[in-house]
């Protein structure tokens, strides 16, 4: 499979390349940057630390998507929109590590995924979507008794709050009580705030060092608590669901898919 990978040279770009490079049955295809990034013009695989390619950094997704397979995108989301689009186009597969995204950008993903396989994960990671799952059971067995907060720590770099994998979450507790997120989601808490409402699901982001990143979920009742929690110490676990996912995409029909379709849960 000819793999591209849009942001290559970012942290998640250059770790994407490098697991493109050391899978079977995958073969890096190019990468791209934005027009004036120092890397256009660089050695692909060189910039991630590995032997050179003879493949050059450029600044033309058009003709990226036109060259590959697949294409893996852990961007911005006005990024990732256009590159949607891109993809509906050439009907090229999408692999979207985004986070981010607001529910419009999130529907022009949808639309692209009636032309082509459009993969879309807050997380990348198969310990996260397990706990997705995990979260969700939870939730359904223990009901409104016990008050749900999400916890996430990330890297001080990070620009968006709460995670995209903190409200992937979220939502996994509200389909387990059978609710809508947005209808029960508390997001801050400062000041003379008053007693916890019932059935609230809360959220808590913390900020600083090098944190790949941090994912608690506690149930918390009268006299007991529960607590899921993922912690990545490496952000190669992220690359190395993505190449899985886009493996997995080779043979699927037009659509959008998740992490929880490639893992069967």
């Amino acid at each position: 499979m000819k793999i591209g990978v849009v942001g290559c040279a970012g942290r998640m770009g250059q770790m994407n390349i490098q697991e493109i490079v050391t899978t079977a049955g995958c073969e890096i295809a190019g990468g791209t940057e934005g027009a004036g990034n120092p890397a256009i013009g660089k050695d692909v695989t060189a910039l991630a630390g590995l032997e050179p390619s003879g493949i050059l950094v450029s600044d033309d997704p058009a003709a990226l998507f036109a060259a590959c397979d697949a294409v893996i995108d852990f961007t911005a989301p006005d990024a990732t929109v256009a590159h949607a689009r891109l993809a509906a186009e050439t009907g090229t597969i999408l692999i979207v590590g985004t986070t981010g995204l607001s529910f419009e950008q999130e529907s022009v993903l949808a639309e692209a995924a009636k032309k082509t396989v459009i993969f879309y994960a807050p997380n990348m990671s198969v310990g996260v979507n397990l706990l997705f799952a995990l979260t969700q059971r939870a939730a359904e067995i223990l009901g409104d008794d016990y008050d749900i907060e999400v916890l996430e720590m990330h890297h001080r770099h990070k620009v968006d709050a709460p995670s995209g994998t903190a409200l992937g979450l979220g939502r996994a507790a509200a389909k387990g009580r059978g609710v809508d997120l947005d209808a029960v989601s508390q997001r801050s808490r400062d000041g003379h705030t008053g007693a916890r409402e019932t059935g609230v699901i809360g959220f808590a982001t913390l900020r600083g060092g090098d944190v790949a990143g941090d994912h608690s979920v506690i149930f918390a009742g009268d006299g007991e608590r529960v607590e899921l929690t993922h912690k990545a110490s490496s952000r190669a676990v992220f690359a190395r669901g993505a190449v899985r996912a886009a493996l997995w995409t080779a043979d699927q029909k037009p659509g959008l898919y998740s992490m929880m379709d490639v893992l069967g849960f």
